[in-house]
C-alpha cells in the first residue's frame, strides 16, 4: 500500500513540476520546421536585438562590446547552478529563466548549445525516495511507525544517481524548449568520443547536423558509465584536454565546433584576486593568459567535480583554441534572468578572458587613482589648488591653436552625423575659450575657503569641542556629450573641492577632449597630482560605468535628457545629481510690460535653444489675446523662425491654429515652442506644476505682488521675475561653471558650482572622555554650547 503511495505521490510530484509547461506544448513534428521557428520573437521581456552574426572563427574576441556578434555560443550551466541549495532536486525557476534567455539567443539566428550538470542531482532525488520508501515498508512491517523519524539514507553512488535522473533532466529540458517552438535534443559523451578518431568525427557531425536543423544540443558526460579522471592529465596542449568534469568538457566542446563564445554559469561572480569572501576581494573584469600566477584561488563549487581553478584553466584553454570565454555568476536572483543576454549584449558580467591587454589602465584602476590622486588634492594648500586652477586657464589661451585644431578634426568626422543644435554643441571658438579662461579664474578666487571651511563649532563638554567642516565628496562621475568645453569647467571645480574626477565623454568630441585632458593634467603636474583627474578612453559603456559603486561616489550627468534618465536608470547604489528634462516655462502675466516681453522672449528661445535652460513653454493670460503685445510676441517667433505649437486652450481660441502640441511637457531643444493661455497666474503656477520639470521657470510682470507670489510658489530650482530664463547658470550666477543644474531636492539644487561639490565631516577633539561620565550618576554634564566659527583669512 505505501508503494502505491509513493507511486502515486510522485506522479503528482512530477504534475507540479511541469503543469505550465504541458498545457501549450508544440508536437515534435514541429521542432525541425524553421519557418516554425523564425517567427516567435514577441513572446520575452528580454530585449530583441539584430545584429550581423557573420563571423570567420580563428581569434577570440578582444573586447566584450564585440560579444555581440557571436554566432555559435557554449553555455555551461555548473551543478550550483541548475541544483537547489539542499543539492537534492533542481532549481526549476532559475532554469526556465536560463532556458528563456537561450531560447531569445537562438531565435535571433544563433546557435546555442548547452553543457549542463545535475542529472546525479536530479538522480538524488529519486533515489532517496526510493530507499526511503523501502525501508519505511520494512520498519513499517518490523518495527512499527514510531521508528520511521530514526532513518537514515545511505551514501548514494553517483553513477547510479545519474543513471537514474539523466531521462527525467532532459525530459525537463525538452518540455520547457517546446514553449518557445524550440526543439532540443540530448547527446552523452565521455572522454573517448574526443580521443577516438571516428567517434570524435561522428559527434562533430551530428553536432553540425543538429545545429543546422535549429535544434539545441544538450551536452553532458555520461555519468553513469564514465571513469576516474586520470591525475595530470588535463591541459597538455591544445589538441588534448581530458574530460573529467564539464568545465573541461565545454571548453573541448567549443573549440572542436569551433564556437565563438563559452559562457561558464557557477555561483560566484567571476574571477576575483583573492578568495571571494575575504576582505580585499575584487572582482577581476578581464582576465588575461599569465595572470593566473597572481590568483589566489579558493575552495571548489558546493556541488560539481571543478572549482574556479578547473574553470579557469578551461577557460584559457578554449581561449588558446579561439574561443571567447566569460565565468559569471548564474544563481544570484537579482541577474540570473539576464545575465546570459546581458553577456552576450557585451555589458560587464563577470570575468571575460582576453589575449589582448590594454594599452593603458582599466575604468577600475583610474577610479582608484583617481580617488588617490583627490586624496592629495584635498591636502593641498587652498592657494596651491588655486594655483593649479590659473594654470589650466592660462594654458585654454596659450594653446588655443592646438585646441581649435582637435576640435576642427571632431566637427569635420562629425559633419553629418550630428543634428545642427548638437554640432552647435561640439563647436569650441576663441571666444568660448577666452569665456572658459575667465570662468576659471573666478573658480580659483572662490576655491579659496571652500575646503576645510569650519561650518560649526560647539562646545559638548569642558575640553571636549565638536568640529563640522566642509570635505570633498570622493570620486566624481561626470559622463557628457557633445561638449568639450564641459571638461575644463568640471575639471577645475574637481580641482576646487579636492575631488578626484573620472571623465567620460562622447566619442564625437574624442580630439578635443583628449588635448583638453592633457592641458589639465599638465596643470595638475605643478603639485603632483596629475592622477587626480582621468579621461575613460576604454570601451566601457555608460551602464557599466554605473554599476562601479565600489569607486564612485556621484554620477553627474551633462547631456540629453534621454541620457540622464538613462543614467539615473542605469545607477546601481550611486545617487546621481542632475536633471532628466529642461522643460522651462515663461508666464506673460496681464500686466507685463510691452517693451520688455518680446526682449525677454527672444532670449530666452532664440539666444540658444539647445540649452537646457532654453524657454520651451510660453504661457499667456488670456486677457493679452488680440492685442498688440501678443501680435508682437507672434511676429518676433516668426521673424526668428520658431515653430510655434499650440496647447489645447491656445487652439480653441483661433480659427486656424499652428499645429497642435502633442504633449505639454515636451522639451524641444531646438527652434520650436509651445504657446498655451492661462486665466490668472494661480492657473499658471498649477501648469508649471502639472507638466513642468522643476528646472527654470519666469513671470514676466510689473504687479510686484503678482510677482512675490509667482517666486513663493512655483516650486522649481530656478524661479525669476522679468529675467530671462538662459540667466539659470552657474557662471552667470557667479559660480565660476558649473557641474550641472540639479532638480533634485536633496544635496544641491539649481546650477551646481564649488559649494553642491562638498560635504562635511565631525571632528570631535577631547581629553580622556567616556559616555559613562555623563550618565546620571557621573561627573560631567553636557554644556552644548555654541562657540564662534573661525574666518580663515586669504589676503
Amino acid at each position: 500500500m505505501l508503494r502505491r503511495m509513493y507511486h502515486s505521490g510522485f506522479q503528482a510530484f512530477k504534475h507540479r513540476l511541469l503543469p505550465w509547461l504541458q498545457s501549450t506544448a508544440v508536437p515534435r513534428s514541429h521542432c525541425v520546421q524553421p519557418s516554425t521557428i523564425r517567427h516567435v520573437r514577441s513572446w520575452s521581456n528580454i530585449p530583441f536585438i539584430t545584429v550581423p552574426l557573420s563571423r570567420a572563427h580563428g581569434k577570440p574576441f578582444a573586447h566584450r562590446s564585440e560579444l555581440k556578434h557571436a554566432k555559435r555560443i557554449v553555455v555551461k550551466l555548473g551543478s550550483a547552478v541548475v541544483t537547489r541549495g539542499d543539492e537534492c532536486g533542481l532549481a526549476l525557476g532559475r532554469l526556465a529563466s536560463i532556458v528563456e534567455q537561450v531560447s531569445v539567443l537562438q531565435n535571433q539566428g544563433r546557435e546555442m548549445m548547452l553543457v549542463t550538470s545535475g542529472a546525479v542531482a536530479f538522480g538524488k532525488q529519486r533515489l532517496r525516495h526510493e530507499i526511503l520508501l523501502s525501508q519505511s515498508v520494512r520498519q513499517a512491517l518490523h518495527s512499527g511507525q514510531n521508528q520511521l523519524k530514526e532513518m537514515a539514507v545511505p551514501v548514494l553512488e553517483a553513477r547510479a544517481c545519474a543513471a537514474a535522473g539523466q531521462s527525467g533532466l532532459m525530459a525537463l529540458y525538452e518540455a520547457m524548449f517546446t514553449q518557445y517552438s524550440i526543439c532540443a535534443a540530448q547527446i552523452l559523451v565521455t572522454n573517448l568520443d574526443f580521443h577516438d578518431e571516428q567517434k570524435r568525427r561522428n559527434l562533430n557531425g551530428t553536432l553540425h547536423e543538429l545545429l543546422r536543423m535549429n535544434i539545441v544540443p544538450i551536452v553532458n558526460t555520461n555519468d553513469a558509465v564514465v571513469p576516474p579522471a586520470e591525475p595530470n592529465s588535463d591541459l597538455q596542449g591544445v589538441n588534448v584536454i581530458s574530460v573529467k568534469d564539464n568545465d573541461s568538457l565545454a571548453a573541448r566542446l567549443a573549440v572542436e565546433m569551433k564556437t565563438d563564445l563559452l559562457i561558464v554559469l557557477s555561483d560566484v561572480e567571476g574571477l576575483f584576486d583573492s578568495p571571494p569572501g575575504s576582505d580585499d576581494a575584487k572582482l577581476i573584469d578581464i582576465f588575461y593568459p599569465g595572470d593566473q600566477q597572481s590568483v589566489t584561488f579558493g575552495t571548489k563549487s558546493r556541488v560539481g567535480l571543478g572549482g574556479m581553478e578547473a574553470k579557469v584553466k578551461a577557460a584559457l584553454w578554449a581561449l588558446q583554441g579561439g574561443t571567447s570565454v566569460v565565468i559569471a555568476n548564474g544563481t544570484h536572483p537579482k541577474v540570473s534572468g539576464h545575465v546570459i543576454t546581458d553577456i552576450v549584449e557585451g555589458k560587464k558580467v563577470g570575468t571575460f578572458f582576453s589575449e589582448v591587454k590594454p594599452a593603458g589602465p582599466t575604468v577600475e584602476q583610474q577610479g582608484e587613482m583617481a580617488r588617490s590622486g583627490g586624496r592629495m588634492l584635498a591636502t593641498l594648500e587652498p592657494e596651491q589648488r588655486a594655483e593649479i586652477i590659473h594654470h589650466l586657464a592660462d594654458l585654454l589661451t596659450d594653446q588655443r591653436e592646438e585646441i581649435l585644431l582637435a576640435n576642427k578634426k571632431d566637427l569635420e568626422e562629425a559633419e553629418g552625423r550630428l543634428a545642427a543644435p548638437l554640432l552647435k554643441r561640439l563647436n569650441l571658438s576663441t571666444s568660448k575659450l577666452n569665456s572658459l579662461a575667465i570662468g576659471l579664474r573666478q573658480i580659483a578666487a572662490s576655491s579659496q575657503d571652500s575646503v576645510g571651511r569650519v561650518l560649526r563649532r560647539t562646545r559638548i563638554a569642558k575640553n571636549l569641542e565638536l568640529e563640522q567642516v566642509t570635505v570633498p565628496i570622493g570620486v566624481l562621475l561626470v559622463i557628457f556629450e557633445s561638449r568639450p568645453d564641459c571638461l575644463p569647467q568640471v575639471a577645475a571645480l574637481a580641482i576646487a573641492s579636492g575631488n578626484g574626477l573620472l571623465l567620460k565623454g562622447g566619442k564625437e568630441a574624442a580630439h578635443s577632449n583628449r588635448i583638453l585632458h592633457l592641458l589639465t593634467q599638465e596643470a595638475l603636474s605643478i603639485h603632483g597630482v596629475k592622477d587626480a583627474i582621468q579621461l575613460v578612453n576604454t570601451r566601457e559603456e555608460v551602464e557599466d560605468l554605473c554599476r562601479l559603486d565600489k569607486i564612485i561616489d556621484l554620477i553627474i550627468p551633462r547631456g540629453s535628457s534621454q541620457l540622464v534618465r538613462d543614467i539615473q536608470k542605469a545607477a546601481k547604489g550611486i545617487p546621481v545629481m542632475g536633471h532628466s528634462e529642461g522643460i522651462c516655462h515663461m508666464y506673460v502675466d496681464s500686466e507685463a510690460s510691452v517693451d520688455k516681453v518680446t526682449r525677454l522672449v527672444r532670449d530666452s528661445k532664440c539666444e540658444y535653444p539647445a540649452a537646457c535652460n532654453a524657454l520651451e513653454t510660453l504661457l499667456i493670460h488670456r486677457d493679452l489675446l488680440r492685442t498688440p503685445l501678443f501680435d508682437q510676441i507672434i511676429d518676433m517667433l516668426r521673424v526668428e523662425q520658431v515653430k510655434i505649437h499650440a496647447g489645447p486652450k491656445f487652439a480653441s481660441y483661433l480659427t486656424f491654429s499652428p499645429s497642435e502640441v502633442k504633449s505639454l511637457r515636451t522639451e524641444y531643444g531646438d527652434l520650436e515652442v509651445c504657446i498655451e493661455v492661462v486665466d490668472s497666474v494661480q492657473e499658471a503656477i498649477e501648469h508649471i506644476h502639472k507638466y513642468g520639470s522643476s528646472h527654470t521657470d519666469v513671470i514676466v510682470t510689473e504687479n510686484e505682488r503678482t510677482a512675490e507670489f509667482f517666486l513663493q510658489h512655483v516650486d522649481s530650482a530656478c524661479v525669476f521675475w522679468n529675467a530671462s530664463t538662459r540667466f539659470s547658470d552657474g557662471y552667470r550666477f557667479g559660480l565660476g561653471a558649473e557641474v550641472g543644474i540639479s532638480t533634485s531636492r536633496i544635496h544641491a539644487r539649481g546650477p551646481v558650482g564649488l559649494e553642491g561639490l562638498l560635504t562635511t565631516k565631525w571632528l570631535l577633539r577631547g581629553q580622556d572622555h567616556v559616555v559613562s561620565d555623563f550618565s546620571e550618576h557621573g561627573s560631567l554634564k553636557y554644556l552644548h554650547e555654541n562657540l564662534p566659527v573661525p574666518q580663515r583669512n586669504f589676503s
